[in-house]
């Protein structure tokens, strides 16, 4: 198989950018790297793209190698001809080469090796042929022997027809076919073990629907069922048309002696040995495709999270809300210094509500904190109402917002924290990681293993190892996209730029404690086992302020210095002015841009990025981004009517729909179908985390507590 061929058919692309991408790969480039400074190379290939790219080399490359073991194993069986080696190289997916790798691959001891072992093989072969002019029993008798343990006629058939059981069950074609019509034509029903007990499996007490029909979340949601031994699930599969093809199949002539036996050996290969195999395939397969699907909307949630815009410039008091241990406070300066770590308790069973405020006017007074984070979890509805109340009584402006706090725990209890806070508890490292996340949400949350951020649906279900990478990918990707401060960078941020490793963000962190701050972006050479090619992945993405080169506070890649510093002296610009913020309007000052590149000795694409760059250095792709809501009034669930409109924000995008922060505590679902009045296949081509929408209640349950919301207004 051509590989290059295939990537660029599957891709779209052209067969020059799929190579030109993978020379880039096989050399070490992370895909950062290649998307932000090889767009010349690759056509302008985005990291998407270039995952996509990637995910699909690594697969085809693994399927290449199985192809050439099972050729040499055949090969070796003395079994391999000219039409199965054709066969086999032309298969495009590893369940193919399995299929035709079946009869020839060593077999653990089966009831067809047994009768072959006691030498009934040729009795197979003559009920195979379909030209017995007598009973089978005759024949059959030919074959008794004490010696080899056939006792009598009844037990040489049974063997010879597991022998043509076995033989019917490793053909490829058949197997092919069988598992297209049960595809095709097959449905997934699911019962109950006990009816009686109340889950949240209910919907799928009694559930049938067609294989090709079943949609991700719900291949999900029955796998989780039957694990947890709630729901029992089967493919039904149409047996009838199965077992009609395989005997046509079998039965080439009709035999008044051999078509029955064959008919009852067609129905006990498809019962006994390929029906059980095509379930788990099909199963497999479709479970497959759901964690694919839930991981791509996963990352995309993750990624609309991550590139939240941060609230700079704010004196932000971090609330870790609870109820009998206290709530937990952390002040923290507009740099993410914590400043003060308090715990009050105004919530039940103390109600300590006057005291509380007493300290929060205090704290407010004395730290100017403008901005309250509240954590999510438990007793944050009760700690948002004492919050209302305090606004109100307050002279200062101050605002508070409701953070979405999953993974604050796992990371106050990690390694990670006991080393950034040694002297706090962890209700203490929680509050100052609520306060953080509002700051500045993308160094926060790479602290967090992205599986425990909460944004996806059935993570826990999924190839860990293959969501990890995923999402590894996504924030790795948003930390480029944003790149960072190289002197105030955390290690945990830093070895998500490209090329950089843990033990390397560590030894850059260590330099500058014990040297002091970068001055520029060379010195990097001079950090422990960091050597050309590591600069040359992470040097654009590192930024330095205040240093010696004003380009370093820009993207523009080392690589690129000359042509930037050509093109400045060009336009009457001096390096200097950069630091003004930016040389406003210089791209409207290069008429010329291809002669331009070709006289500075750069790509055209680049010569595009360097203006860009120049002309607002160091921008941040999360400006862009909805602000998040600041309230400083609260509703409650009793308070919702159905009509009443309202503004939220989307927390979490699921394949069925949406959950958006209404700011009463539970979030309210918009179903698929109440996101537009255009027809979509996935909430996502509509709305992503992050998003400020507006939404109409429908119905409030209160018992329940469910929110329906619908944003057709």
């Amino acid at each position: 198989m051509d590989i290059m061929k295939k990537l660029s058919q599957e891709l779209e692309i052209q067969l020059w950018q799929t190579e030109a991408a993978v020379k880039l790969i096989d050399e070490g480039n992370t895909i950062p790297f290649i998307s932000r400074y090889r767009k010349e190379v690759t056509g302008s290939l985005n990291d998407e793209v270039l995952r996509g790219l990637h995910e699909r080399l690594n697969y085809l490359r693994n399927l290449e190698d199985k192809k050439e073991q099972v050729l040499s194993s055949i090969e070796e069986q003395g079994k391999l001809t000219e039409e199965l080696k054709s066969q086999i190289l032309a298969a495009e997916t590893l369940v193919v080469v399995d299929d035709l790798y079946r009869p020839y691959r060593p077999k653990r001891r089966t009831r067809a090796t047994i009768a072959k072992e006691k030498g009934l093989e040729g009795l197979a072969n003559y009920i195979l042929l379909q030209t017995a002019k007598e009973p089978l029993e005759r024949e059959a008798a030919k074959y008794i022997s004490e010696e080899k343990g056939v006792a009598n006629e009844e037990e040489a058939l049974a063997g010879a027809r597991d022998i043509l059981a076995e033989m019917v069950s490793d053909q490829a074609d058949y197997r092919s076919y069988i598992r297209k019509i049960t595809f095709q034509e097959g449905s997934i029903l699911s019962s109950a073990k006990d009816e009686k007990v109340q889950s949240v499996y209910e919907m799928y007490y009694q559930f049938e629907e067609p294989v090709k029909k079943l949609a991700g979340h719900r291949i999900l949601a029955l796998n989780r069922g039957e694990a947890e031994k709630v729901l029992t699930v089967k493919l039904e599969a149409p047996k009838e048309r199965i077992l009609r093809y395989l005997e046509k199949q079998l039965i080439t002539r009709e035999n008044p002696y051999t078509s029955p036996i064959l008919a009852e050996v067609a129905q006990d290969s498809y019962d006994r040995l390929i029906a059980p195999a095509i379930e788990r395939e099909i199963r497999n397969e479709l479970t497959e495709k759901a964690e694919d699907g839930a991981i791509r909307v996963f990352g995309k949630n993750l990624e609309q999270l991550l590139m939240q815009p941060p609230i700079v410039g704010r004196v932000v008091l971090g609330w870790d809300p609870a109820f009998r241990t206290g709530c937990k406070l952390a002040v923290v300066d507009a740099t993410g210094k914590v400043l003060d770590t308090v715990v009050i308790y105004p919530t039940a069973p103390q109600n300590k509500v006057a005291e509380a405020k007493a300290v929060l006017k205090k704290l407010i007074a004395k730290y100017g904190i403008s901005l309250i984070s509240v954590g999510n979890g438990t007793a944050s509805r009760e700690s948002e109402m004492v919050i209302v109340e305090l606004l109100k009584e307050l002279k200062e402006k101050v605002q508070y917002i409701i953070v979405n706090e999953a993974g604050a725990s796992v990371y106050s209890a990690s390694k990670l924290a006991t080393e950034e806070f040694p002297n706090f508890d962890v209700g203490q490292r929680s509050a100052a990681s609520i306060a953080r996340r509002l700051q500045d949400p993308l160094a926060e949350l790479v602290k967090i293993d992205p599986k425990s951020i909460g944004v996806g649906q059935y993570q826990h279900d999924m190839n860990q190892k293959k969501l990890s990478e995923a999402l590894g990918g996504v924030v790795e990707d948003c930390v480029n996209r944003v790149g960072v401060d190289l002197n105030t960078a955390s290690a945990s941020l830093l070895e998500y730029i490209s090329g950089i490793s843990k033990t390397l963000a560590k030894n850059i962190v260590a330099y500058r404690e014990e040297n002091g701050r970068f001055q520029d972006r060379r010195t990097l050479l001079k950090v422990p086992k960091l050597g050309p090619k590591a600069y040359e992945q992470c040097a654009g993405f590192l930024r330095i302020t205040g240093g010696k080169n004003p380009l370093d506070t820009t993207s523009v890649h080392p690589e690129s210095y000359e042509a930037a510093e050509k093109l400045l002296t060009s336009l009457g610009y001096t390096r200097e002015e950069l630091l003004k913020g930016g040389l406003a309007g210089i791209s409207r000052k290069v008429p010329d841009v291809k002669k331009l590149a070709q006289s500075l000795g750069v790509g055209e694409i680049t010569l595009q990025d360097i203006i860009k760059e120049l002309e607002k250095p160091a921008r941040d792709p999360r400006e862009e981004m909805p602000r998040p809501i600041l309230r400083t009034d609260v509703l409650e669930m009793k308070d919702l009517t159905p009509g009443m409109v309202l503004k939220g924000t989307v927390r979490n995008v699921i394949d069925f729909g949406a959950f958006v922060d209404i700011g009463v505590h539970q979030d309210g679902l918009v179903h698929i179908s109440q996101i537009t009045d255009r027809f979509i296949k996935h909430p996502l081509e509509a709305v992503s985390v992050g998003d400020v929408v507006e939404v109409k209640v429908l119905n409030v349950d209160l018992q329940k507590k469910r929110i329906g919301l619908t944003m057709k207004l």
